[in-house]
């Protein structure tokens, strides 16, 4: 399993970084590593149906209990096989959805791989944070799907809209998952089903994590993300929103509800979610002209009946919802893909501007019949299998209030019946009927509203808006990555061709095999209710149940649906009316809104901008706290014995270099003077025995000095003295109290040590467990590499952040850049240029050799690459900021990425061997003139680290080498 997961991760960022040229074929090279899944599962399914349950584990940070803890058993087995047999027709779908042009189709096709592999992560992890983690990538490529068109503002804000809701409720969910860990004694999701804990803490946990599964699966209040995801194109909608992400949340609770239901805030909170939802969803469906965003309000409604079905945790409604969870995934995928082709061929999705399609198109008629039986829940449809369990499972439950939630669920299956009818008469029937000039419409076929439907006019949900123009456009349309301002529509559109309609047909055939001989899930679903404990008996799924009250009841669905569907002229009025209250995304812009001047107002009054307050109110507070508490208990330790005195003038050069810092007048003067301090630094960790850090402390330095200076050249020359003399007393003071209070603490700390340090562990492990000599290197790259991974990747993040704000610090406000005063260029040396040539080359061999000998001899990736960004700054001195391009073979973020890249993959590699995150192995080669040579699987860590820092310091030339420009006159 684990070994699955990578190969969806190696395939999707292969693609998003190299699919561009594949075109299509991207999305075929995607569906390679969920084919695999499917078949690898399918192989399992013998054994898993016997109760046999497959687990998976690799030590991750064994201090802290984490470890990447996999299961398969029968209901992960059920979510996998409906993430990548979906997925797989998803992907072939989208290879003839998108036109051959079409741009990013790699980078897309990559990032449906990553997701997919994400959700497989979800449905197999048995460790709530492997879990979590799983979630929350879900929610980032969402985003990043969702807001595929991110030259649209509308896409770019469903995109954000959706990525808000869904990561507040994983902040939520988190929260609520560490509370569970803590008051179980345990993160294994087995161990806390096995004996699941109680109490306060409990409750509140339980209310966390319903919050996150509301959010993720979009029940109300939390559902207008949902529509508004539809700015996707249609693949990604059928995949993410109807199939996969959406179910995360019932997931969850399905996996849950069996231990906890009976608990006090759980049926509450998710019938009452669950019901609102599926109603509520069922009545917007009806209001809607864009197919899409019907199917879309028909999603949440389902989804409502799945956390319902899921959450009242009794054996029979979690058959029901086992049941509808495939049969939803089946019809619902193949209704999107269904739309797309529409779209695609004519050019528009909405059921009033829709042209006839001809005989041509019957077999995408069929197919989405087929799919709208299943979801009306007709006979011989899944659909109807799944109503007719829950129905019985409902009227036979024992919980309270689940006759209200048996009249829940028949009224929002009316519904449904009402908008899967009315989606049908809207794309096939109704268009027919007007071409052939029929004067009686069917029922809401032409009708308008009042006013219009917030889905289509509210500026958060990016569907293109009706408009009552219609432009005639060529036969040879194919709607891609393309919004048009007007709708354009094909008079007479193309019927598609059979691979077109194929992966939906395949899907809405799985809708009819499951309907018709339902037998084939007995064991599957028998198994999937494990976490019942054998309170269960076999399950039997039957098309006829015989005559009884949930047959009764299917026919009270069928007959009101018809008659909602037939009453619609008199129905949409009063739906119109319903709009008055506030919809879901008006909401959620209020809150926008109100989150915008609350927090202007607070930043307005903590951030004055005014920096020496800043610096004296974290420094105060810093040393403040830690002295209250010391003063609380404290046992003066005693003066410390005084170093040795060779130190003595290191120390005076420091501190007349530190006060000379604080003194002067010119910035460039500090500058230096902060410089001198550091290289004082440096001579005391040489004098202290510690060349690895004095060889770091004197790079840091160097590169420093020359990031200040050309970042002062953008500055006034001297500092400005804006302050009274009373306030610079008041920094004086705080000054003085902050060096009081770090002397006292430092004094004390070394005063008080409990035990033997740690550092003489790391030197006895650093040979037998680092494999290298040189213990600060070993701590680094392995004991401590976790650290490093973090540092390393704050460093990508801030100088990308660092070039941003600086290109946007040399534009104008209209978005122009500024142009460049006359200046005269400046002339090369040719001393300098030879010089510089000769040590560039001399340095860089330096940094070479610091960075392969640093294992075992003073040295390492992180010195080695700052003494290189040293050679760069050589190389910028001679020439400037066009010398540094010049040489440089590959751009900046390139090499800070690749950098980055292969240190993350050498974390992560051990993994695919079976060891444990960072684990390091070492090999013996017999070189040719060299000789015996250890080569230690650390060293392509600490090369990454080298990147990185070779990477930022390229970032910071590029931020800050150009020349100052002054603005010229407009």
């Amino acid at each position: 399993m684990i070994l699955l997961l990578a190969a969806f991760a190696v395939v999707g960022l292969a693609l998003v970084a190299f699919g561009a040229r594949l075109g299509r074929r991207a999305f075929l090279v995607g569906a390679l590593p969920m084919a695999a899944t499917a078949a690898w599962v399918a192989t399992r399914l013998p054994d898993v149906t016997d109760g046999t349950t497959r687990h998976e584990s690799v030590g991750w940070v064994g201090g802290l209990g984490l470890a990447v803890d996999l299961h398969l058993d029968g209901f992960a087995t059920t979510m996998t096989l409906i993430v990548t047999v979906v997925g797989v027709a998803v992907l072939l779908y989208a290879s003839r959805y998108f036109a051959p042009d079409a741009r990013d189709l790699g980078r897309l096709a990559g990032l449906l791989v990553l997701f997919a592999g994400s959700m497989v992560g979800l449905v197999l992890a048995d460790h709530v944070i492997v879990l979590y983690a799983c979630w929350e990538l879900t929610s980032i490529t969402s985003f990043l799907l969702i807001g595929n068109r991110h030259d649209q503002a509308r896409a770019r804000a469903a995109a954000l809209h959706a990525l808000l809701v869904t990561g507040a409720g994983g902040l939520a969910l988190l929260g609520g998952l560490v509370l569970l860990g803590q008051a179980a004694g345990t993160y294994r999701l087995e161990g806390i089903l096995a004996a699941a804990p109680s109490g306060t803490a409990v409750t509140v946990a339980l209310v966390l994590v319903l919050v996150g599964a509301c959010t993720k699966s979009a029940q109300y209040p939390f559902h207008a993300w949902l529509p508004g995801a539809m700015a996707a194109p249609t693949p990604v909608s059928a995949y993410l929103h109807s199939a996969t992400m959406v179910k995360a949340g019932v997931f969850l609770v399905a996996r849950l509800a069996p231990v906890f239901a009976t608990q006090a805030p759980w049926r509450p909170v998710v019938l009452a979610a669950g019901c609102a939802t599926l109603v509520f969803g069922g009545l917007r469906a009806l209001r809607q002209h864009d197919l899409k965003l019907l199917l879309a309000f028909g999603t949440v409604s389902q989804l409502g009946l799945m956390m319902v079905l899921f959450g009242a945790g009794t054996p029979a409604t979690t058959t029901a919802g086992w049941v509808l969870l495939i049969a939803h995934a089946a019809f619902k995928c193949t209704l999107f893909m269904v739309v797309g082709v529409i779209d695609h061929q004519s050019g528009t999705r909405d059921i009033r501007k829709l042209p006839a399609l001809r005989d041509g198109w019957r077999p995408l008629e069929l197919v989405a019949l087929l799919a709208l039986v299943s979801m009306a829940g007709i006979p011989l449809g899944a659909g109807f299998v799944a109503k007719e369990l829950s129905y019985e499972a409902l009227d036979e439950a024992t919980f309270l209030g689940h006759e209200v939630v048996l009249v829940a669920a028949i009224v929002g299956s009316m519904l449904t019946v009402a908008y899967a009818t009315r989606f049908y008469t809207g794309a096939f029937a109704g268009p027919r009927r007007r071409a052939a000039g029929e004067p009686a419409p069917l029922p809401g076929e032409t009708h308008r509203d009042p006013s219009p439907t917030t889905e289509l006019s509210d500026p958060t949900l990016p569907i293109e808006p009706v408009d009552p123009v219609v432009v005639v456009k060529p036969r040879a349309h194919a709607l891609t990555n393309t919004t048009a301002e007007v709708a354009v529509v094909d008079p007479d559109p193309a019927p598609p061709a059979p691979s077109f309609v194929a992966p939906a047909a395949a899907l809405a055939l799985v809708g009819v095999v499951l309907g018709v001989v339902p037998g084939l899930g007995d064991k599957l679903a028998t198994v999937s209710l494990e976490d019942f404990r054998g309170s269960v008996p076999a399950v039997h799924l039957a098309v006829w149940h015989g005559f009884g009250a949930p047959l009764l009841y299917s026919a009270l669905t069928l007959a009101g649906g018809f008659a909602i569907w037939a009453a619609d002229r008199r129905v949409r009025p009063r739906l119109a009316w319903a709009s008055k209250v506030p919809s879901g995304a008006e909401v959620y812009l209020a809150a926008l809104r109100a989150l915008g001047i609350v927090s202007t107002r607070v930043t307005g009054f903590v951030q004055n901008g005014s920096l020496p307050v800043y610096a004296g109110v974290i420094a105060a507070t810093a040393a403040a706290l830690p002295v209250a508490a010391l003063l609380a208990g404290w046992d003066w330790p005693g003066w410390p014995r005084l170093g040795p005195k060779r130190e003595a003038p290191v120390v005076i050069v420091l501190l007349t270099a530190a006060l000379g810092a604080a003194l002067v007048r010119k910035r460039f003067s500090a500058a230096i003077f902060l410089g001198v301090v550091g290289y004082a630094m440096a001579g005391l960790f040489v004098l202290s025995g510690a060349p690895d850090l004095a060889l770091t402390q004197a790079a840091v330095e160097t590169l420093s000095t020359v990031v200040f200076v050309l970042v002062l050249r953008n500055l006034p020359e001297r500092f400005e003295r804006q302050s009274t003399p009373g306030r610079r007393i008041g920094r004086l003071l705080i000054a003085a109290g902050v060096a009081a209070a770090v002397f006292v603490l430092a004094l004390t700390s070394a005063g008080v040590r409990l035990g033997n340090p740690v550092s003489e562990e790391m030197v006895d492990r650093a040979v037998p467990d680092g494999h290298g000599r040189n213990v600060v290197n070993v701590i680094l790259v392995d004991f401590r590499g976790f650290d490093t991974a973090a540092e390393i990747t704050v460093l990508t993040v801030a100088s990308i952040g660092a070039v941003a704000l600086a290109r946007a610090g040399r534009r104008r406000r209209d978005g122009e850049p500024v142009p460049a005063a006359n200046t005269e260029e400046v002339r090369r040396l040719v001393f300098v240029d030879v010089s510089v040539r000769v040590v560039f080359h001399a340095v860089l061999m330096l940094s070479l050799w610091l960075l392969f000998a640093g294992h075992n001899q003073p040295g390492g990736g992180f010195v080695g690459g700052l003494l290189a960004g040293s050679a760069i700054a050589l190389r910028y001195v001679a020439g400037g900021i066009d010398e540094v391009r010049g040489r440089a073979r590959f751009r900046p973020w390139t090499v800070l990425g690749t950098g980055l890249l292969l240190s993350s993959s050498t974390v992560a590699a051990p993994l695919l061997f079976g060891g444990a995150v960072l684990e390091s192995a070492v090999a013996s080669l017999d070189l040719p003139l060299v000789g015996e040579v250890d080569v230690n699987s650390a060293l392509a860590f600490d090369v990454g680290v080298y990147l990185v820092v070779i990477g930022m310091v390229l970032m910071a030339f590029e931020a800050f080498g150009e020349e100052p420009k002054e603005v010229a006159p407009r």
